[in-house]
């Protein structure tokens, strides 16, 4: 790109209008389906044409979040979406899903692919690994720092950075609170906002510990740009069009080198104020709630930021030639970017009293009024003595308008290549079920690894874990490498799996793309984690055509949509555990009382307790209950392993978990029957 776009959000089309009348170069937004914020108005099928139309007028991309997973059944509703939406003239898809991906691919052989930041990429290996599959751009995880930037911005693919708006306390693409507690998943666009609620470290019911402020890196535009970020991505797809004009008009200003005004855009929307969250590195003063004088800030602002995007923004200049000759049509030729459309009105008349000169055509066609257009020079040829009314004059720059509105529109809407292809897939899966069925246990300390290693299949390994004490206690052939959860040092992380390829581990748990990309790199045995968010048959395929050998399915599905996947890749499924609800790179234990008193908890509104593990990079908070499937394996169909997540077992406890006894204290079902909402 040649440019630093801003990039901003549209829900409705009032938004639409005011991010490009505000100076948008570029809108995403979300459709009826498939789209991440399920719950903003979002557009129809005819108004995205209008706002693919709309956007091409002002030279502005129009880019469609389908950044949720689907399942199988939605998968030939979403083959004609996609052909739909290419035809209505989207220039991209924002994709999550990696067989949503392949299905787009299938469908308009030359879309233009964005990996949503729900990928969780956080890495340049991830990043090029997206690259060397055909995207353009990629998105990563809004929890970087800027040194973490600027390498991806040097991989060789498009970097678009989230700079202003709300921030998830959790990696996008890492986060099943919302599922697990209510059944919304935000996979699936169905976030309830868990977060938002009260959580506390020592039970303070006011306490919103997982809320953070909201981001905004418009201060250091000048910085990114000189990285090499191409686009700069405003958040808020469900915010009214009073912030984004403002966030878009703030965000300009400072691209150009002017401050932007924070007061002003902490008045229109904040939490407590700003931060500039992973950026610097510090990590600090990040949490906020939306406090009462924030939004009476707003409601004084708003009239005022109308006149922001209350007139047509020009965003061209037109010249124009106009031959006026006796006896001929009168000719109006003008061009812009380009192009050249021309006018012919009626043959001109001798003048009674004053004649149509240069003074006059100048002043009927500079009066552009309410277009994107502004008047640039004029050529006249003229001959003396001739009149051409002014309204003739303004028929004839109105057509010349409207012709080449639909020329520029035109010139900026792609063609894509449609096929015919319908989703189908043959099923080589067996429907055995997980009776007797090998297990793979998750351990996070040694002495669960050591208890857990002649009872399992496989033993999943942090790491940081892998040292003489389990070198000398389990066979290496069983261990799988969990990498961390986020990266924060890739070059290190190599470095130490190659120490341990040289010493026979060969196999790597992979959590994101990421992981893929460097365990493909050191070619490692890859096996995918249930993060990896695979949901049906088609990310199941495309993974083991990428070389992974078998992967966890989703834990959002459903005993029944897991049964029903078709593929030939191995499939596991979670059986035991304190699930993972958030991946998060702030602690909120550290943040409510500090690490010296550490809880390792956090109390819900009502009472329940949810884990909280820290490693050096990152914290994952686990679910108050155990997920426990142990006593109904007969009931999970199509699955070649299952899955053991122990957590604070100790090793009597997992040895019997292992043997199939079913645990003490209350269990959940997780979603295998409940489901998620749709």
């Amino acid at each position: 790109m040649n440019k630093a776009e801003i990039l901003a959000p549209a829900g409705s089309m009032e938004t639409l209008r005011a991010a490009l009348r505000s100076g948008a170069h570029a809108v995403y937004i979300g459709g009826k389906r498939y789209s991440a914020r399920n719950s903003a108005a979002n557009f129809s099928l005819s108004e995205i044409y209008e706002a693919a139309t709309l956007s091409h007028r002002y030279g502005a991309k129009l880019y469609l979040a389908v950044n949720t997973v689907i399942s199988d059944d939605e998968a030939a509703d979403f083959c004609e979406y996609i052909k739909a939406t290419a035809q209505n003239g989207v220039d991209a898809f924002i994709v999550q899903d990696w067989g949503c991906a392949e299905l787009i691919r299938r469908c308009v052989p030359d879309a233009v692919l964005h990996g949503s930041t729900q990928m969780s990429v956080h890495t340049a290996e991830g990043a090029s690994l997206l690259r060397s599959l055909g995207y353009t751009r990629i998105v990563p995880a809004r929890e970087l720092d800027r040194k973490t930037i600027s390498r991806i911005c040097k991989v060789g693919i498009e970097t678009e950075i989230f700079v202003h708006g709300a921030l998830c306390m959790s990696v996008s693409g890492q986060c099943y609170m919302s599922a697990m507690i209510g059944s919304r998943s935000a996979n699936r666009g169905c976030c309830g906002q868990a977060c938002r609620l009260p959580f506390s470290a020592i039970g303070n019911k006011n306490k919103a510990a997982l809320s953070l402020k909201d981001l905004s890196l418009l201060p250091n535009a000048r910085e990114l740009v000189d990285m090499g970020v191409d686009s700069f991505k405003i958040e808020g797809r469900m915010k009214r069009p009073e912030y984004v004009a403002s966030s878009v008009h703030e965000l300009k200003a400072s691209l150009e080198g002017n401050p932007p005004d924070m007061k002003l855009l902490r008045g229109v929307f904040s939490r407590s104020g700003f931060t500039d969250g992973y950026f610097t590195g510090k990590r600090q003063d990040m949490f906020g709630v939306r406090e009462k004088d924030d939004v009476i800030s707003a409601q004084e602002l708003i009239p005022m930021i109308h006149e922001l995007y209350r007139f047509e923004r020009k965003a061209y200049m037109i010249d124009f030639q106009t031959v006026i000759k006796e006896g001929q049509p009168t000719v109006i030729t003008a061009e812009c970017n380009g192009i050249t459309v021309s006018a012919m009105g009626e043959v001109p008349e001798k003048a009674l009293n004053r004649p149509t000169d240069r003074a006059v055509l100048e002043k009927q066609l500079s009066k552009l009024g309410d277009t994107v257009f502004n008047f640039g020079k004029l050529t006249a040829d003229i001959d003396d003595g001739l009149i051409v009314p002014a309204g003739k004059i303004n028929e004839l720059r109105r057509e010349i308008t409207e012709k080449l509105t639909t020329a520029i529109i035109a010139e900026n809407t792609h063609k894509y290549t449609i096929t015919d292809y319908v989703p189908h897939i043959e099923c080589p899966r067996s429907s055995n079920t997980g009776v007797g069925l090998k297990l793979r246990t998750f351990c996070r300390t040694i002495e669960q690894a050591i208890a857990a290693a002649d009872l399992s299949e496989h033993i999943i390994v942090p790491i940081e874990l892998l040292g003489d004490d389990i070198l000398g206690s389990v066979d290496i052939n069983r261990i799988i490498i969990s990498p961390p959860r986020f990266i924060v040092n890739e070059d290190a992380l190599a470095n130490k799996l190659e120490e341990l390829k040289a010493k026979g581990f060969n196999r790597l748990y992979c959590h994101t793309a990421d992981c893929i990309a460097i365990g493909r790199k050191l070619r490692f045995k890859l096996h995918g984690s249930f993060t990896l968010n695979v949901f049906n048959s088609y990310s199941a395929e495309y993974l083991r055509n990428l070389g992974v050998e078998d992967c966890v399915f989703s834990v959002e599905a459903t005993l029944t949509q897991l049964a029903k996947v078709c593929t030939e890749l191995p499939l596991g499924a979670v059986i035991y555990g304190k699930l993972p609800l958030m991946l998060t790179r702030n602690c909120p234990i550290r943040n409510e009382i500090g690490c010296d008193k550490c809880t390792k908890k956090l109390i819900d509104r009502t009472g329940r307790e949810l884990p909280v593990v820290c490693s050096k990079d990152y914290v994952e908070i686990l679910n108050a209950d155990r997920l426990c499937m142990l006593d109904r394996l007969d009931e999970i169909h199509g699955i070649t392993y299952g899955i053991i997540y122990l957590s604070d077992e100790d090793s009597d406890s997992t040895r019997a978990i292992l043997s199939g006894h079913k645990p003490q204290g209350n269990i959940t079902r997780g979603l295998y029957y409940r489901g998620i909402s749709t």
